[in-house]
């Protein structure tokens, strides 16, 4: 049985998601932002999401947030409407702990709720994260391409991996009300 659980993240979470996003920015390659944003910053992005119902979840054990996931558009044109790309963070002392994978399952569930069809993940790093390539893989995603050099971190070129899985129905019918 886990010891942590899994809650919608609020406002109160942000100083601890700013530290455990802060720690990968300036030392992982995931993400491609070469400078921490700071809290403001990130409560401004929490409450962009938020606004538009995509769900945000934090993992905690008591008060310490071990990690958080969320999903957001995948871009903005409407035709997208129906994908949604996940971003998943662990703090480094909880990793190898199943809480990746249980935000990853619950973010799934999250948004097949919300009726979204693929979701997306866009790996940065990614020849260097086995480790999130396999839990995406274990959870159903398949990889869809990888594009060579697209960024350039910590002096060295990185590939982003694409990889990408069905929500609910996924294709196989059309969306209601649309």
């Amino acid at each position: 049985m886990p010891n942590f659980v899994l809650r919608p993240a609020e406002e109160g979470d942000l100083p601890a998601i700013t530290a455990i996003y802060g720690e990968a920015v300036r030392f992982g390659t995931a993400s491609y932002e070469l400078e921490p944003p700071g809290l403001e910053e990130m409560i401004r992005r929490w409450r962009a999401l938020a606004a538009e119902g995509y769900p945000y979840i934090a993992a905690a054990n008591g008060d310490n947030l071990l990690g958080y996931a969320y999903a957001s558009p995948y871009r903005a044109r409407r035709a997208y409407r129906f994908l949604v790309e996940d971003s998943i963070y662990v703090a480094p002392a909880a990793q190898g702990r199943g809480v990746g994978r249980a935000l990853l399952a619950e973010l799934i569930v999250a948004t097949e709720r919300l009726g979204f069809r693929q979701m997306v993940a866009v790996i940065g790093g990614g020849t260097e994260h086995a480790a999130s390539v396999g839990l995406h893989r274990a959870l159903g995603f398949r990889e869809i391409g990888v594009m060579a050099a697209t960024g350039f971190k910590h002096g060295r070129w990185l590939d982003t991996i694409f990889m990408q899985r069905a929500l609910g129905e996924g294709s196989t019918t059309l969306p209601e009300g649309d």
